[in-house]
């Protein structure tokens, strides 16, 4: 039976309107995919190397889990050990019984009490440069645990509802790769004390936060949320009270620098006899970033001597490069120049909240 020209008109108008529709899904598809998701682009196999290399090679993430899993770093990407830690000797300790442990070894302690476990809280803090950050990176590397780097711009995007997503998806990750650290570095800019004047996403994400936080008290998981900052009464006391673990890291001591100058020197070539103790005592009221300031302005001089020397001859720098580089050995005047001067400034701690706990 023959089909009539305005069945086969209506038949063509059917087709010409599916496919239109189908031609808009994907349409609509390609542009969330591009962009409904920032930086989904680039979550890719890279980011996932991590995870696998810890053994997690074959887990179901969703789009937010892939997101925080570009946060993942591996302890072999971390090249700061306790070891090269100077003058936190008594934290590290404490770290290491408190925190490590109890998190990589529950069975040590489940069977003597529930009380004796991993506390979920660390907060490391101080002023700028006696570091806080450096001790966070040895204790991932030494801890074996699955670290998460994450950075309070990670969690925010700018359609709504899509922070509090993953925010959950931080959780969830960190439960699905467990034992985890989450480290939040500054984390007074993350989690500061909430106020009316809060906008709404950052009310959410907080309280999303602070929610699935206090989930994890059902006593299986084995989380832990790592922070620092300068300005610890700038953190909300809900938030301090969920990190009970509080390590207060001041200016170092005399024998504190001499310690961390034995470090930071360690494969510098000094003159004989290096006073490294009257170093110590000169460099009073200096952190940590100051000393390798101090250390690195100081090393520099040779260098700096050579290439003077060099008056510009390119022939003999190449040739410096590739044999290497014949340093003098570094002296005492180094570093606190000829007329007894420091070359390096104090560090500027006026903003710096002081170093006592909270009750």
């Amino acid at each position: 039976m023959a089909i009539s020209t305005t069945t086969r008109k209506a038949i063509f108008d059917v087709a010409i309107f599916i496919a239109s529709q189908a031609a808009a899904w994907y349409t609509v598809q390609w542009i969330l995919n591009s962009y409904g998701t920032e930086g989904s682009k680039e979550v890719g196999a890279k980011p996932m190397e991590a995870l696998k290399k810890l053994g997690h090679e074959k887990l179901k993430l969703n789009e937010h889990e892939k997101r925080i899993a570009s946060e993942v770093i591996h302890p072999d990407d971390i090249e700061v050990q306790f070891t090269d830690v100077g003058g936190l000797e008594d934290i590290i300790s404490s770290l290491q019984e408190s925190v490590i442990i109890p998190l990589l070894y529950p069975g040590l302690f489940r069977s003597s009490s529930a009380l004796l476990t991993a506390p979920k809280g660390v907060l490391l803090y101080g002023p700028p440069g006696c570091g806080k950050t450096m001790l966070a990176k040895a204790l991932a590397k030494e801890s074996g645990a699955t670290f998460i780097n994450i950075a309070p711009s990670v969690l925010t995007n700018k359609w709504f509802g899509e922070s509090s997503k993953l925010v959950a998806g931080l959780f969830s990750l960190a439960r699905k790769t467990q034992p985890s650290i989450i480290f939040i570095d500054e984390i007074d800019s993350f989690l500061r004390e909430r106020s009316k004047g809060d906008h709404e996403v950052t009310a959410m994400m907080k309280a999303e936060f602070m929610s699935l936080w206090d989930g994890l008290l059902s006593g299986s998981d084995r989380i832990l949320i790592l922070g620092a900052t300068n300005r610890i009464r700038d953190i909300d006391p809900a938030f301090l009270r969920r990190m009970p673990k509080q390590f207060p890291l001041s200016l170092p001591d005399a024998a504190q620098r001499e310690k961390i100058l034995t470090l930071m020197l360690k494969d510098v070539q000094l003159s004989p006899n290096f006073p490294i103790r009257a170093l110590a005592e000169y460099s009073r009221g200096k952190s940590g970033s100051d000393l390798k300031e101090l250390c690195r302005n100081a090393a520099m001089l040779p260098v700096r001597e050579l290439v003077r020397q060099a008056k510009g001859d390119v022939a003999l720098l190449a040739r410096s490069q590739d044999e290497g580089l014949d340093l003098r050995p570094l002296t005492i005047e180094d570093f606190v120049g000829p007329d007894g001067t420091s070359i390096v400034v104090h560090a500027q701690l006026d903003a710096f909240d002081p170093v006592e706990p909270l009750d």
